[in-house]
């Protein structure tokens, strides 16, 4: 028998819920099964699949060759490469690599991020069409969230435009910034200037580079970039806006780190978090920097 904790990043989730976010590679109708057949155990006995569960619970899961198989396959799925951080009944957040588009496009036609995540929920045996709320930039990496259904997309959507998301970044500015500050100017938009507004605090600085986390108040395209370039401190591997490209950095050097938010759907705040790719990571001491504990 296989016992699961449930972490208190997972609390609320009902028990299908659960079971979808700790064997991704497990279809959908396999896991509703196992919880209608009462196979499924928790401290009162079988669980159902619109059981909430609590910080703490143990959940013990029944001795199965198969579902040992699909315990032990890696969150990236087969090979479609992608790395689940959160996933609801509504919800899906998943963790882009860099050089991987979000959308279809010319280059990406065959393959991108929406495509390898439909491709992960066909082989669960999922139905729903999903679509993602937001976007990053194409060397940009961290977590995308996407929707599950017209319902959701729609919800979560409202959000974004309601200005309700929090996206904290984390970027390796040239030259040493300020130990916090206030970004806020107006940025080329859809033929038009709108409003930006970009707040930071640095993390780590030398004389020749600073690790900030910066928080996106408005969503302008390119506008870390452009606000970090704009005040003398251009991004490392930003070539469009003038950072300095050395060869030991294999791309821009901006990573989105968190999105934080209330689900729209429970009313629990969520605060979603991915790691700092190694690739980034390892340029650090190139600038005379150490990764902080914090990260």
């Amino acid at each position: 028998m296989k016992t699961l904790t449930v972490e208190p990043t997972e609390s609320g989730l009902t028990a299908l819920d659960f079971l979808q976010r700790r064997i991704p590679a497990a279809p959908s109708a396999y896991l509703r099964q196992l919880l209608k057949k009462g196979k499924v155990l928790g401290a009162a006995g079988p669980l159902a699949a619109g059981d909430h569960l609590a910080a703490g619970a143990l959940v013990n899961l029944p001795a199965s060759g198969r579902l040992q198989e699909l315990l032990d396959a890696p969150e990236a799925i087969a090979d479609t490469g992608i790395q689940i951080l959160f996933e609801s009944r509504e919800i899906l957040i998943v963790d882009k690599p860099a050089g991987l588009a979000i959308h279809s496009g010319v280059g990406h036609e065959g393959d991108n991020l929406t495509a390898r995540v439909a491709e992960l929920l066909a082989r669960r045996g999922d139905k729903f069409r999903v679509a993602p709320i937001h976007r990053l930039d194409l060397e940009t990496s961290g977590p995308v969230l996407f929707g599950k259904g017209k319902l959701s997309c729609g919800e979560l959507g409202q959000l974004f435009i309601r200005q309700e998301v929090d996206k904290y970044y984390l970027a390796l500015a040239s030259g040493k910034t300020a130990g916090s500050g206030e970004l806020a100017s107006m940025i080329p938009a859809k033929g038009t200037h709108k409003e930006a507004l970009t707040t930071f605090i640095a993390l780590a600085r030398s004389e020749s580079a600073s690790l900030l986390e910066l928080c996106l108040h408005t969503g302008r395209q390119h506008q870390i970039r452009r606000q970090l370039a704009d005040i003398g401190h251009p991004i490392f591997g930003d070539r469009r806006y003038g950072g300095p490209c050395p060869p030991g950095l294999p791309r821009i050097f901006l990573h989105c780190r968190r999105l934080a938010f209330t689900d729209p759907f429970t009313g629990s705040r969520l605060a979603v978090d991915a790691p700092l790719p190694a690739d980034l990571a390892s340029f650090l001491p190139e600038g005379g920097l150490k990764l902080p504990k914090s990260l």
